[in-house]
């Protein structure tokens, strides 16, 4: 098999520097300038490697937009909020949620969209859709350069991208997991060759007494630490929807997808798809050390029902078509489902808001 340009520029620098640890492999497959696979195509829909849930349905994002109202509300219904899409697809989600904000009347007028997203081909399309609503809007490479004031913050299969560090453990500590050149001349999985110092009392209790040979999987949690301090200081409400687990645990979660379908990570960099699963114990520990408020995390399924889905999909199927109708609750089916293809209990949801906040909408 023909090796990628990336794959070629990742042999260049480890036969420079060394065994690559897998947060920069995983970061130069996703984010390269010139070869990252979020930054030269559009990855979603059926001609792409996955689709998300707002593309399964237009049903969630109609309960994420009337979500989104409800913070407002709970806000203080500011006369100028800033509603943030981290990751935004095509624009799919915020077009929907956008519809069903037109039943509060005051919370449409006082959005200005801010799109975080670093790949171009995304962002002319965003662009194109987006263009038709009478909203502001605003994109920015990173979630700092969003300007301050209150803010609602949306993240739909956003984190499980962001890159993660690996680590094994061993007899005498846990070492870093790496990406090296093996004898036969092909990319694999190795350690490093030095213990990472005190590592056992950086790890959460429950990861501590792992057995040889287990693996931890985490992030650096700048994003998570932002959000939590911006709900704090400036006043608002996030909604992080993702596929993880709710306690932090070891166990590889790394994954590569192309054409709907699982591959080898280490084969085609920069052509497939990378995510490992999100660690929302992380998330919350790391929001509420800045003082936010932590609601959930609940299953996917519990959210869409608390909000309301089973009623709006009934609302729709009413002036629907049979076959329309039948495809409504296939989508529904597959947003609830906890069957092996179904989101409902593999994908969760938390909640970060001002700690004077009470209980956001769909964590009940």
């Amino acid at each position: 098999m023909a090796q990628s340009p990336l794959e070629l520029e990742i042999r260049k620098r480890i036969k420079l520097a060394g065994p690559m640890p897998v947060r920069q492999f995983m970061t130069l497959c996703l984010t390269h300038p010139d070869h990252g696979y979020y930054t030269t195509r559009d990855p979603l829909g059926a001609g792409g490697d996955f689709v998300t849930s707002p593309e399964i349905s237009q049903v969630f994002g109609e309960l994420i937009g009337l979500w989104a109202a409800s913070a407002w509300h709970m806000m203080g219904e500011p006369e100028n909020v800033r509603l943030i899409e981290l990751g935004p697809g095509r624009g799919t989600m915020l077009i929907d949620a956008l519809r069903a904000a037109q039943v509060v009347p005051a919370f449409r007028a006082a959005i200005v969209l801010h799109l975080v997203e670093v790949n171009p081909k995304l962002r002319e399309k965003q662009q194109q859709s987006l263009g038709t609503l009478d909203v502001p809007s605003m994109w920015h490479e990173t979630f700092e350069e969003v300007p301050d004031g209150p803010a609602i913050i949306l993240a739909n299969e956003f984190f499980d991208a962001l890159p993660i560090n690996q680590a094994i453990k061993q007899f005498n500590g846990w070492y870093e997991r790496v990406v090296e050149i093996d004898g036969s001349d092909s990319l694999v999985f190795g350690i490093s060759n030095e213990v990472i110092p005190l590592f056992d009392q950086l790890v959460p209790a429950a990861v501590r007494d792992a057995p040889v040979g287990a693996i931890y999987e985490w992030r650096t949690d700048n994003l998570a630490l932002g959000i939590g301090q911006r709900m704090v200081r400036q006043g608002g409400a996030a909604l992080i929807v993702d596929y993880g687990h709710t306690r932090s645990s070891t166990g590889e979660t790394l994954q590569a997808v192309g054409g709907h379908a699982f591959v080898n990570p280490l084969i085609s960099p920069g052509e497939v798809d990378l995510t490992a699963h999100v660690d929302f114990e992380a998330i919350a520990l790391a929001a509420e050390s800045m003082g936010a408020r932590i609601h959930g995390p609940v299953d996917q399924a519990r959210l869409l029902r608390n909000l309301g889905i089973d009623k709006r999909a009934a609302a729709l199927k009413a002036y629907a078509s049979p076959d329309k109708a039948v495809e409504i609750d296939e989508a529904c089916k597959r947003l609830l489902g906890e069957t092996r293809t179904g989101m409902g209990k593999l994908f969760k949801a938390i909640a970060i808001s001002h700690p004077d906040h009470g209980t956001m909408p769909g964590f009940e």
